[in-house]
């Protein structure tokens, strides 16, 4: 049986023994049949709070969230419509400032921004990008529970209206997607965000895939959102197409709540046994842009995969790991997966994007890992990784090596489906 994997801007197209091999996906659902007119609906019927025209006042400042190119959300739709209901209540592109959700990944071009935004959206109003490593351009709101502060960029808490947009989709170690991440870690110092994703909550079994309450990292961050004051969210939820499949305007919480239930009733898939071997992506592009984003695709695969399994991920990092970030320096400071678990659990080691490591040794653990990728050998043997020429043919020698009562899953959409053990 032939199955499309989702890789890069395409489609990989792969050969599965029929009699062995179970694909889990999402549910599908179909796409709204007038966006538009749903997210502006929406604006003026939201969950939790009252209508976005209501907060609005003369000269108020206003700052619109929005995520960056590593994510779905499909900006180029969504922001020119909000703009133009503001426009239409009588704003004025001067009071608007458009803030990039940056986390503490890479600034985006202009040339991104205005493939992300419009080049007309770029041309009328003030577009910046968060700068996660610029104490300067926070705002401390408090601290974390590390006592390390709790910096927000200066332009999300000195708004009078806050418009917090997004997408919502399952998260490896926050839950979902959306919501309040859009604030934390969205647009806060990277210092706080290290704080918030230490190896402590990371490793923590609640913070995973669909939980959100009773997780404390995602608590946390939820709190530390909330101190910037009331916040207007505006998320969508999309199907494999990009499709816009629903819209959860108004309260940050409450919105945000509704829309991962709805979520969750797609991505939430019931399998009955772990299966030796598991083949993952990382949902395509933009997403499958560089390794750091890979480990979702190992996380969403690794929930289903036997002791002592083989997982193969499908991503084609465009990006690499990134080479020179954060994680491509920690991993090359390691010598295999569980050395940065060593050096992560030594008191006050502390080190950028050591989340991504720390998952990714801990289900090499528990699974052999190979990558199918544009990634050169050199990058895989740096991330403790194997290389995968071939899914093929990988899947089939792996199954013989395991025997003949051995099966294989296959995730087509990856961390877009939530397999979980009955």
């Amino acid at each position: 049986m032939t199955v499309q994997l989702a890789y890069g801007q395409g489609q990989l197209a792969v050969d599965f023994p029929a009699d062995r091999t179970t694909v889990i996906e999402p549910a599908h659902r179909s796409g709204l049949a007038d966006e538009r007119a749903a997210v502006l609906s929406a604006l003026d019927q939201p969950i939790g709070t009252r209508a976005l025209r209501e907060w609005l006042k003369p000269n108020a400042r206003i700052c619109i969230l929005f995520t960056d190119i590593t994510r779905a959300t499909p900006n180029e739709r969504i922001i020119p419509w909000v703009l133009s209901y503001l426009e239409a209540a009588g704003v004025r592109p001067e009071q608007i400032t458009l803030l990039n959700q940056l986390g503490t990944h890479r600034p985006n071009t202009p040339a991104e921004l205005e493939r992300m935004l419009t080049p007309a959206v770029v041309a009328k109003y003030r577009v910046i990008n968060h700068e996660p490593e610029e104490e300067s351009a926070c705002v401390a709101l408090g601290t974390t529970r590390t006592g390390v502060p709790a910096w927000i960029h200066r332009q999300c808490v000195e708004a009078e209206v806050r418009i917090v947009t997004g997408f919502i989709e399952p998260h490896f170690f926050a839950g979902f997607s959306g919501g309040p991440k859009g604030i934390m870690p969205g647009v806060a110092h990277v210092r706080t965000v290290m704080s918030n994703h230490g190896a402590h909550n990371i490793g923590d079994p609640r913070a995973t895939f669909g939980v959100c309450e009773g997780n404390p990292l995602w608590e946390e961050l939820r709190d530390i959102a909330l101190r910037a004051g009331p916040s207007f969210l505006l998320n969508v939820t999309l199907n494999e197409k990009r499709s816009i499949t629903g819209v959860f305007a108004g309260d940050l919480i409450e919105a945000h709540r509704t829309g991962r239930e709805f979520v969750r009733t797609s991505a939430m898939q019931k399998v009955k046994q772990p299966f030796e071997v598991v083949v993952t992506t990382n949902s395509g592009y933009p997403l499958d842009m560089n390794l750091y984003q890979g480990v979702k695709g190992m996380s969403a695969g690794a929930r289903i995969i036997a002791e002592g399994g083989t997982l193969i991920l499908a991503a084609e990092c465009r990006e690499g790991i990134p080479n020179g970030s954060p994680l491509d320096k920690l991993l090359r400071e390691s010598r295999s997966p569980e050395e940065i678990l060593t050096m992560l659990a030594t008191p006050g080691f502390v080190r950028p994007e050591q989340w991504q490591a720390q998952i990714q040794a801990l289900i090499q653990r528990r699974a052999r890992v190979q990558v199918y990728s544009t990634l050169s050998e050199e990058s895989l043997r740096v991330a403790h990784l194997q290389g995968c020429r071939d899914i093929g043919a990988t899947v089939r020698a792996e199954l013989e090596r395991f025997g003949p009562h051995a099966r294989v899953a296959v995730l087509p959409q990856g961390p877009l489906t939530i397999p979980y053990l009955a």
